[in-house]
């Protein structure tokens, strides 16, 4: 009865960022600066896949869940924070905190498992280029994503579904946005031990699973690199494989950072904050321009909509 009477209480309070009230505005449209742009990368990217025949191949269909992950993470988070910072309020019913931190940590996952899918596939078109069409059937690209997707959510779900034995009291979020350890928090009296050992072996599961996957196809692709005489293959094959690798570690170094910044005493609680927001920030804004840069087939199909485009407006 306390746990049912506590999810349909009405406000939850989060732990704002200290902000003068000239400099709010100023934030406020920074951020949705970066949101849009964010969107807008995103949105092109996705638009690009569904409209464009010639990307209606595997590596895209299996690229098509990073902008959309990316634009989970990105919507999840920064809208909140910003129309808090600007209207000047702190609160959120526990509901919506719950279902925050459920597609946060889904995004979480979502990356790690998603770059590992891209990596498996460009192993497959590199190392076997002759059966690559035989084994990455339609039916094969689904099951990858579906696997994707699915391992994610059971994962994250599993997490979530320990909180519901436990006891809350507490009220306060504290951070600027909701996850799962900060809903930890609100619990008195109870024994997290299960929640806390489950949470670090699903974290330990997804980053074991992504850099055995990817170091496996990568460390394959680098010898076929090498063994092979035909330099047009060889550079081909490094840049694609180069934009892959260039967003994992984007995450990696942003999550390190983020983890890093919780365990110095001496770091600032606003600065620890943000860097909480970089990682759902920084990769979504990021990845579809390296992506769209280092993939010549996306650059030269976005460049080409962009001449037609100008060439229709010209002749009307």
């Amino acid at each position: 009865m306390e746990n049912r009477s506590f999810w349909f209480s009405t406000e939850l309070s989060l732990d704002p960022f200290f902000i003068p009230h000239r400099g709010k505005y100023a934030i406020f449209f920074l951020g949705l600066t970066i949101y849009f742009i964010g969107i807008f990368c995103n949105l092109t990217l996705l638009a690009l896949i569904i409209l464009q025949r010639n990307l209606h191949k595997p590596m895209y269909f299996i690229l098509f869940s990073l902008p959309l992950n990316d634009l989970i993470g990105i919507t999840a988070m920064l809208p909140k924070v910003l129309s808090d910072i600007v209207m000047g309020t702190n609160k959120v019913s526990y509901p919506l905190c719950v279902l925050q931190a459920f597609l946060l940590h889904m995004y979480g996952g979502g990356v790690l498992f998603i770059l590992a899918a891209m990596a498996f596939d460009r192993y497959v078109a590199i190392c076997m280029p002759l059966r690559y069409s035989s084994l990455m059937t339609p039916r094969v690209v689904i099951c990858i994503i579906s696997l994707v997707w699915g391992l994610d959510f059971v994962l994250i779900v599993s997490i979530f579904s320990l909180q519901t034995r436990l006891p809350r009291c507490k009220f306060t979020i504290l951070n600027v946005f909701c996850d799962n350890p900060s809903l930890l928090k609100l619990t008195c009296g109870g024994n997290t031990t299960i929640n806390n050992v489950m949470g670090l072996f699903n974290t330990a599961a997804m980053q074991l699973i992504s850099v055995t996957v990817q170091v496996y196809s990568y460390v394959k692709i680098l010898i076929a690199c090498l063994v092979t005489r035909k330099s047009e293959a060889k550079t081909k094959a490094i840049y694609t494989c180069v934009a892959q690798l260039v967003i994992f570690f984007i995450f990696e170094i942003v999550g390190t950072f983020t983890i890093l910044s919780h365990r110095f005493k001496n770091v600032s609680a606003d600065l620890q904050k943000t860097m909480g927001m970089l990682i759902f920030i920084v990769p979504p804004l990021l990845n579809p321009i390296v992506y769209g840069l280092n993939s010549s087939e996306i650059r030269n199909t976005l460049l080409r909509v962009f001449k037609i485009n100008k060439i229709n407006n010209l002749k009307s």
